[in-house]
């Protein structure tokens, strides 16, 4: 059972950028790089739960989920292979990489490296932020959520609810775009998954929320003296509730900075919006950025963590 997002990892050729841009702008706390030099980022008490790796282009290289535990992690694996994709473990060197005890991970239906992981290593020491903020909301809601756009939407909702066990928050409809929201504990959404305009997946954005709105305040300002670019001016948004802006990052990929989510529970009852926000979130850029196209062929190195 899939309990929480666990810890995500990309590359990029500007992943050094992020030994300042995760401390000084996000708030994160930069932790001991990976074997492969990769810049990792740490946002409570769990080790880390972002990893930039050195790469050549700016991709996605998984998405660590956490789950309720190697025997749950069985019956999982068992659907995932019925379906017809292809199920991996790890070895206990790839597992320490990434500071859980072990994990299992697959590519699925539109290219996207899902780890299922178990054990997430705690720190021994207080997580210190990277500038004075009250902190991020994770714990057992995990690091926020991930949104891709996929190619084919009904199959990949499919596998995502049928197979992986997310359960769906809400539908938006609005314009061009056609969105589902999944939630796997209080969190409105950890997945969200949106229809692809071409035959290729993208990433969309990672979403990051804070304990107090000052502290999404005192982001947006960091960014604009730092220069960072504004995708989406703050707003909120119809379904979650949250108070957000989107910013560049220095790997092309989006963050979505916010405060404020809404909680679901287990009598949540699926809704249906036909407006992405109630104010704000006027684009500044553009919608999609260039971070992204997911090869389906993707095998992110167990060493890259």
């Amino acid at each position: 059972m899939i309990t929480s997002l666990a810890y995500f990892g990309a590359t990029s050729p500007s992943y050094k950028d992020w030994e300042a841009f995760g401390p000084e702008v996000l708030g994160a706390q930069l932790v001991e790089p990976g074997p492969d030099g990769a810049v990792r980022l740490r946002f409570d008490e769990v080790a880390y739960r972002m990893a930039i790796h050195p790469g050549e282009k700016n991709a996605v290289a998984y998405v660590g989920w956490a789950t309720t535990g190697e025997r749950d992690v069985q019956d999982l694996v068992e659907r995932i292979e019925a379906y017809g994709l292809a199920v991996n473990r790890a070895t206990p060197e790839e597992a320490a990489v990434r500071k859980v005890i072990g994990y299992y991970w697959f590519v699925d239906l539109a290219g996207i490296r899902h780890e299922l992981a178990w054990g997430q290593m705690r720190s021994r020491t207080a997580f210190l932020p990277g500038r004075p903020i009250s902190g991020f909301r994770t714990g057992d809601q995990g690091l926020g959520h991930v949104v891709f756009a996929v190619p084919d939407l009904e199959k990949s909702d499919q596998f995502y609810r049928d197979v992986m066990g997310f359960h769906l928050s809400d539908t938006v409809i609005d314009g061009p775009i056609h969105a589902h929201f999944y939630h796997v504990n209080g969190r409105h959404h950890s997945l969200a998954v949106a229809r692809a305009p071409g035959d290729k997946a993208a990433f969309l954005h990672l979403m990051l929320e804070l304990n107090s709105l000052e502290d999404v305040g005192t982001g947006l300002d960091l960014c604009e003296e730092k220069k960072v670019p504004i995708t989406r001016t703050l707003g909120c948004h119809t379904n979650d509730k949250m108070t957000s802006f989107y910013l560049h990052s220095p790997s092309a990929f989006r963050i979505e900075y916010g405060w404020g989510g809404l909680e679901v529970d287990d009598l949540w009852i699926p809704r249906y919006y036909d407006r992405t926000s109630t104010w704000g979130h006027r684009h500044q850029h553009n919608e999609i950025s260039p971070f992204l196209e997911i090869e389906a062929d993707s095998q992110a190195p167990a060493t890259a963590s």
